[in-house]
């Protein structure tokens, strides 16, 4: 498990550290879209370094051990990068249909205050609803042992090792989660109608062609996403296995700051250009 785990793990680092470089450094990329786009990279990059090198770690040295701080940690910083990461995904749809439904508006609507403002409002919601969960989870007592039957400290695995009284009232505090995500999807579905009415209604089929390949990538990991993350919070006990717990754990928590750079690059010229030119300068300064 360990050299799979870490050859995702360098995967993640690549491909993420490489489009916030070409983003960071490319000033024909600082825009709106790209600038949304090195906020999701930086949050993959937090998200999978949060679990996967403990993971790495007790793979290594056959162990599952992990202390009661560093567990509390794993959970407030997972729930921090996750949930921002959804407002991100969310603001990204929104960053689309602004573009595709009224580009006349887009430089008034998106503006550098505007983006920097739910930028900052997507990283503090997810701020916020870090502390709640980390500091409500860790209120509970645990009746049922302390072995967490996951690769890392996940909220609903810990809810079955406390007792039944407050656990239901960490529940009410889950469901916080829940609707923040649920708004999140809502606000997604609504966003991606009126931009595929939008699309339906060009008459150029290469600007159809054009908009259907930048918003369905975009999509495909908002599915991915959000339907397993819900799958985990809201599934019934009844249907818990663990092999079904860590398969699904790995589709939300790995597999997505995995695959977005493949996604968001791989058809995207300007990325293409701007790492080509980057390698260009790194060779041309080799002595």
């Amino acid at each position: 498990h360990f050299w799979l785990l870490l050859g995702i793990y360098l995967a993640a680092l690549l491909g993420n550290g490489l489009i916030s470089t070409a983003v960071a450094c490319d000033h024909r990329l600082h825009t709106p879209m790209y600038f949304f786009l090195l906020n999701l990279a930086l949050l993959d990059l937090g998200c999978i370094s949060t679990t996967l090198p403990k993971a790495m770690a007790n793979a290594l040295w056959h162990t599952r051990h992990i202390s009661y701080a560093g567990c509390a940690a794993q959970v407030f910083l997972f729930v921090f990068f996750l949930s921002a990461e959804c407002c991100i995904l969310t603001i990204m749809s929104y960053d689309r249909y602004v573009a595709i439904c009224k580009p006349l508006h887009y430089g008034t609507l998106l503006g550098s205050r505007a983006c920097a403002t739910m930028a900052a409002a997507a990283w503090g919601t997810g701020l916020l609803n870090a502390v709640l969960q980390t500091a409500n989870t860790f209120s509970l007592p645990l009746c049922q042992g302390n072995a967490v039957d996951q690769f890392f400290c996940e909220i609903p695995q810990i809810l079955k090792l406390s007792c039944s009284k407050s656990y239901l009232r960490d529940v009410g505090f889950l469901l916080f989660s829940i609707c923040l995500a649920f708004g999140c999807f809502v606000f997604i579905v609504v966003s991606y109608v009126q931009i595929f009415r939008a699309v339906l209604r060009m008459p150029s089929e290469q600007r159809r062609h054009k908009a259907f390949s930048t918003c369905l990538p975009h999509l495909a990991v908002l599915c991915l996403f959000l339907s397993t993350g819900f799958f985990v919070y809201m599934k019934p006990p009844s249907l818990s296995s663990p092999f079904l717990d860590l398969t699904v754990a790995l589709l939300y928590s790995v597999v997505p700051p995995t695959l977005n750079p493949i996604i968001y690059s791989l058809r995207n010229q300007d990325i293409k250009h701007a790492l080509n030119q980057l390698l260009q300068y790194a060779q041309f300064q080799l002595p």
